[in-house]
């Protein structure tokens, strides 16, 4: 819990009294949501009954072309090190906020703010920075009055690979990285903020010397918004490699295998449905703010995309894009070496886990392009030609690198469990599909997922929009798919959240959402589907094995 001076209490209040709010403001009855991501500054505003009726963003590279950022960052020599720079972020949202004011937006209605940012990125404020967000003056904007408040002028961000001699120092500290992803989620990775921070200690002594807190992005666009520091949320705090995810509470060994003194810069992390504090007199002076809008702890925008996705605990979440990428609602996790496990932003006793496989959208178009003629209309028909299980043909396509698991190359197996050259074409673009979905489901419950007769899969992306690949979907997992629009499904779920940490933590996340906008109905599993993939997923499993046991070498 923060020090009260610091203006970053969690507030238990739950309810607004109608008669607080007097004229020249109106009862608030939106929110915001905020999504400081890589490329942009967003915003969307939330009506009471769940409807988005504004959003606007800021681009980085083509709005503010003084930073010289490509894609919102930049890559420097080494091509391991990526960085963003702070200010881009302050000044982006100082564009935005003048804009919103130009198109005449009614702060004053704002009931509550959230908002995401892109997850591992930190940020290093300097000694004194406090008193200048305590101290804004509402004549200028944020990004001169702050220009000086930090430590580092260029933020570590999630593309930065420059740390691995500190995740491998991590991790031997704790007893290995199985035993660090059971402590906080996820073995060690180069972009996790702690291992960012012991490289900050390590290389540039004199400017963790001279910070006083570090932020992670959620937390840093917070601060902007309360005129104090923010704390941490729990969900967003456990991609940092540092938060004991089942106590919730940072481990002392990681923090002291990172940096001396780090508990202190950090704070202490709260439940991410907090009530961190109320607007900044700084936005209710500038922009007609109501002075009593509440400021809701931000969170990562991963977990922000779960609460926009409006998950529910069993359901799964596929985004089927240039790289596939899973969320799951799970009860129980079992933390592995692959994949994270994140506490659950709108459901502190649970937790969700992410899954990035690499070879997606961009694998299944090489096939597509190989052997239907570059049409989806044919590569579609091929896999309505074929039956489920494929016969017992099952294939593995990674043209590149894959993440989960760490295989690269093409390899084809037989139904007698044989290695061969090659399918036949309908047979191979099954054997695509169906072996990128039991990888899923298959590390999806090493993770502690389980398929139960209320689950649902959420599906986005480009793929689906093809109604045959959402049927092997539907099929090889045994549950009804959906699909819903989640263009900025961070930003929304920003904004869902807002409403959710008003009325606190006893009242479900479902309940905020019920009135929200529903994704519609997109294909159910065939009948005999669970008794084919009840068969092949144990195989396709072990194939996997002998494949990763082959590649690797004995010794490892």
């Amino acid at each position: 819990m923060e020090e009260e001076s610091e203006g970053s209490e969690v507030s238990e209040e739950s309810e607004v009294s109608e008669a607080e709010f007097r004229e020249p403001f109106r009862c608030p009855v939106d929110c915001l949501g905020w999504d400081f991501s890589t490329q942009q500054v967003k915003v969307v505003a939330v009506n009471g009954e769940m409807e988005v009726y504004y959003d606007s963003n800021v681009h980085f590279d083509s709005h503010l072309p003084e930073f010289r950022t490509v894609g919102g960052v930049h890559v420097q020599k080494d091509e391991l090190t990526v960085t963003s720079p702070v200010l881009m972020w302050i000044q982006a949202l100082d564009r935005l906020l003048e804009n919103m004011k130009e198109d005449c937006f009614n702060f004053a209605s704002l009931l509550a703010v959230s908002g995401a940012g892109q997850q591992h990125g930190s940020v290093y404020w300097k000694a004194g920075a406090s008193q200048a967000l305590a101290n804004l003056s509402p004549d200028l904007p944020l990004h001169e009055q702050l220009k000086a408040c930090f430590s580092l002028c260029d933020s570590p961000v999630w593309m930065d690979s420059s740390t691995t001699p500190q995740c491998r120092q991590l991790e031997a500290t704790v007893g290995g990285a199985q035993a660090l992803s059971c402590l906080t989620g996820s073995r060690a990775y180069e972009r996790f903020t702690g291992n960012q921070i012991a490289k900050v200690y390590q290389q540039n002594p004199v400017a963790y010397s001279q910070t006083e807190r570090i932020s992670l992005v959620s937390s840093f666009a917070a601060s902007l918004f309360l005129g104090a520091y923010a704390p941490i949320d729990y969900s967003d705090g456990s991609g940092m490699n540092l938060l004991q995810i089942h106590d919730k509470v940072w481990s002392q060994a990681c923090l002291n295998a990172c940096a001396p003194h780090l508990e202190e810069r950090l704070g202490q992390p709260v439940p991410s449905c907090s009530v961190v504090g109320t607007i900044s007199p700084y936005f209710v002076q500038r922009y007609g703010f109501h002075p009593d809008c509440k400021v809701v702890a931000f969170t990562g925008d991963n977990p922000a995309s779960l609460a926009g996705m409006q998950l529910k605990e069993g359901d799964i979440a596929v985004s089927l894009g240039t790289s596939d990428t899973l969320f799951v609602w799970l009860r129980e996790p079992t933390p592995s070496l692959e994949g994270h496990v994140f506490c659950n932003p709108v459901d502190p006793q649970h937790y969700m886990a992410l899954l990035c496989f690499k070879n997606g959208s961009l694998m299944r178009e090489k096939i597509r392009d190989e052997l239907a003629s570059c049409s989806w209309n044919e590569f579609s028909k091929a896999l309505q030609a074929t039956e489920m299980g494929n016969g017992g043909n099952l294939g593995f396509y990674f043209d590149v690198m894959e993440i989960t698991p760490e295989i690269t190359g093409r390899y084809r197996f037989n139904a007698d469990g044989y290695e061969v050259s090659a399918f036949p074409r309908d047979v191979e673009i099954r054997a695509l599909v169906e072996g990128q979905f039991m990888a899923k489901r298959i590390h999806a419950e090493r993770l502690g997922y389980r398929v139960t007769p209320r689950t649902k899969i959420l599906a986005t992306g480009g793929a689906s929009r093809n109604s045959a690949i959402l049927q092997v979907l539907a099929d090889v997992f045994g549950a009804t798919v959906y699909v819903t629009d989640t263009t900025n499904s961070a930003c929304v779920g920003a904004a869902y959240r807002a409403f959710h940490g008003t009325f606190g933590a006893d009242v479900p996340f479902s309940e905020v959402v019920r009135f929200a906008p529903r994704p519609k109905l997109a294909a159910t599993p065939n009948p005999g589907a669970a008794q084919v993939y009840e068969v092949l997923l144990p195989q396709y499993a072990k194939l996997e094995q002998r494949i990763l046991s082959q590649t690797r070498g004995p010794t490892k």
